[in-house]
């Protein structure tokens, strides 16, 4: 028996890496003599530095960097073969940097992912993989082109402050002092959202309370911040910002990043996918893939691991299983989208913060489980 163990991180418990292995234990309790393939992704949030540098080969390297509030933190970022480098914003500018308690949107910035790019360019590298996932964010990537030479001014002429509130007050940009090296630089985005950058849909409104924003005087004012950028943007830079998909994500900075350093956005699974090969693998034979993910449920459709990996498989007549942390709501629709099965981790009634805690034990455990129901049926 060929076994593909393609999952995604459980959030807030273990990395995608740390799921394979689990499930992987599980899996060999009831086939030990089974061809077991570990192949954890990303959908360009956490973990993109690590699954692709163990794919690709490359060193993992340490930059200390500015955190969201200001803060100095270690950060990582990966270079491969001499010419191309793996960043995670949220190494630099990551929700998880910041305790709940000291969130605050309208004063974090993304500075810090500025420093990890030109970090990466100082390395020699003229082609970027960013993965914009976890943001703690809402400055657009005001703060990370500061970084990289460009001007952000008030109507004082003065460069403005960090996050919404400084965005704020943006009356113009001034691109010539920017990082020369980036006219020179192909700088691919794992954007795993499409949502624009204002509106209902927008980041402010979808993203800004889970990082800091209490109110709703606080969310309109975030919004307004992001419509400012799109507004100087479309008048000093000539690019229109407003309805395109993904330039919403990590708090604009996937708009941030299309203005200021001239990258692209890319569905960050498919991204992944297409620079590991993923369909070589299908096309050589697989008799089953398991996946996972924290929660899956009806917004798994867009962009999330499980589904890609079951829309791809599908293809290839290859049965997945997913294993999960929880079953939500609107899960109908991802058996019609090529998932052959779901199993949860949980065991019985079981509260959250144990299913965090024992999260490897039950991932095992589920994959047990599952397997046991395939065997008998094959």
């Amino acid at each position: 028996m060929r076994i593909l163990i393609a999952p995604d991180s459980f959030k807030e418990s273990l990395t995608a890496t740390e799921v394979a292995r689990w499930i992987a234990e599980g899996t060999r309790r009831i086939v030990p003599a089974a061809q077991i393939i570990q192949f954890p992704l990303s959908d360009g949030g956490e973990g993109l530095v690590e699954i692709l540098t163990t794919a690709m080969g490359g060193q993992i390297l340490d930059q200390e960097v500015s955190a969201p509030m200001n803060n100095r933190v270690k950060a990582r970022f990966a270079v491969v073969g001499g010419q191309m480098a793996i960043i995670e914003m949220a190494e630099a500018s990551g929700l998880a940097l910041v305790p709940a308690a000291e969130r605050n949107p309208m004063i974090a910035s993304s500075f810090g992912t500025g420093e990890l790019i030109r970090a990466a360019l100082a390395q020699g590298c003229n082609r970027l993989i960013i993965g914009i996932g976890g943001s703690a964010t809402n400055d657009g990537g005001a703060g990370m082109a500061q970084a990289l030479g460009v001007r952000m001014l008030n109507a004082r002429g003065e460069e403005i402050g960090p996050g919404a509130a400084g965005l704020l007050e943006l009356a113009a940009i001034d691109m010539s002092a920017v990082d020369p090296r980036l006219s020179r630089t192909e700088i691919s985005v794992a954007c795993d959202v499409s949502n624009p950058l204002c509106g209902p849909r927008g980041a402010a409104r979808v993203y800004g309370p889970q990082k800091g924003a209490a109110t709703a005087t606080v969310v309109d004012l975030l919004d307004q911040a992001l419509g400012r950028m799109a507004e100087v943007v479309q008048r000093d830079l000539g690019l229109d910002l407003w309805e395109v998909p993904g330039a919403g994500a990590a708090g604009g900075l996937g708009a941030g990043l299309m203005a200021f350093t001239g990258a692209k956005l890319q569905p960050g699974l498919e991204l992944v996918l297409d620079i590991l090969q993923f369909d070589s693998l299908l096309a050589n034979g697989l008799d089953l893939i398991i996946t996972g993910e924290g929660e899956i449920n009806g917004s798994s459709l867009y962009g999330k691991v499980p589904m890609g990996v079951a829309r791809r498989a599908h293809k290839y007549g290859v049965p997945v299983l997913a294993v999960v942390g929880s079953i939500g709501p609107d899960v109908g629709q991802v058996y019609a989208e090529g998932m052959t099965a779901i199993m949860s981790i949980a065991p019985g009634p079981i509260t959250r913060e144990e299913s965090i805690a024992r999260a490897g034990e039950l991932i095992a455990d589920a994959a047990e489980r599952a397997m046991r129901l395939i065997t008998a049926l094959i």
